[in-house]
């Protein structure tokens, strides 16, 4: 699945092609067969119940793409909640230990930023999230270190726990960013598309001529509904974007003066 990370745009031309294929394939088979009206209206239930399943499979993976998408959105959103509060609460800490811990900071969101934006290189993108835990567990000894050394009392309860938020959403972010539906279903998703065309080209046999628009506005229509649900499930390779969201994460990193 990682060519889905690399050329997501690919989906659109090649299943294009490929229904167009079998459009024409199956109505070469309508033609051979010859079938009449009444022996084609016979097979009609298995055409209404390959198409529904279709409609079912699309529905499904749709509906779950789309939920993924707004989830990555609203993980971002949490990010930078998380980073902008434990950022602030460095302020109870001794202003001796507060400089540090700031560039600290500083250079961990550059890093999580770049995590995201090296997709789809996935070299570069596992060795920004192998700096950004470096990055975390430097931030952390700092300010364990420093509330130790706070004079009069511990501001651990409010400095640790905020960066125990920060730390625990990228492991949300990164399992988020890896949760999709198994391969199975992709397949099935483009066998069963395959499997309709055919048979809808089967049903254009009866008539008089080949109807190139509508053979053409099925599979264009079918293919581009693919290509949406595949870019909502890879939002930072193709047309669909959730880059716009980490804007929320450039914005923390601006205030961190």
């Amino acid at each position: 699945m990682e060519l889905l990370y690399k050329a997501p745009l690919l989906v659109l031309p090649i299943l294009f092609v490929g229904l167009l294929g079998c459009l024409v394939l199956g109505r070469r088979l309508g033609v051979r067969d010859a079938a009449s009206e009444a022996e084609r209206s016979e097979v009609g239930a298995i055409d209404g119940a390959v198409f529904a399943l279709l409609g079912l499979l699309i529905a499904f993976t749709f509906s779950g793409a789309a939920e993924r998408f707004e989830g990555r959105r609203h993980l971002i959103v949490q990010e930078a909640n998380a980073i902008g509060t434990a950022y602030l609460r460095l302020d109870v800490l001794p202003p001796a230990t507060q400089p540090a811990l700031r560039e600290s900071f500083r250079r961990y969101v550059d890093t999580r930023l770049a995590v995201y934006r090296a997709i789809p290189d996935m070299v570069a993108v596992h060795e920004a999230l192998r700096r950004a835990d470096t990055l975390q567990d430097e931030i952390w000894r700092q300010a364990v270190s420093a509330c130790q050394a706070s004079p009069g009392w511990r501001p651990d309860q409010l400095v640790l726990p905020a960066l125990n938020e920060m730390i625990d959403i990228t492991t949300t972010r990164t399992v988020a960013t890896q949760n999709h539906p198994p391969a199975v279903i992709y397949i099935m998703l483009v066998v069963l598309a395959l499997v309709a065309s055919v048979l809808a080209g089967y049903a254009m046999a009866g008539g008089a001529r080949a109807r190139r628009i509508h053979a053409a506005a099925f599979a264009l229509v079918l293919s581009a509904t693919v290509y949406v649900i595949v870019d909502l499930e890879y939002p930072r390779a193709g047309l669909i974007r959730i880059d716009t969201a980490d804007q929320l994460l450039v914005d923390v990193r601006a205030k961190m003066r």
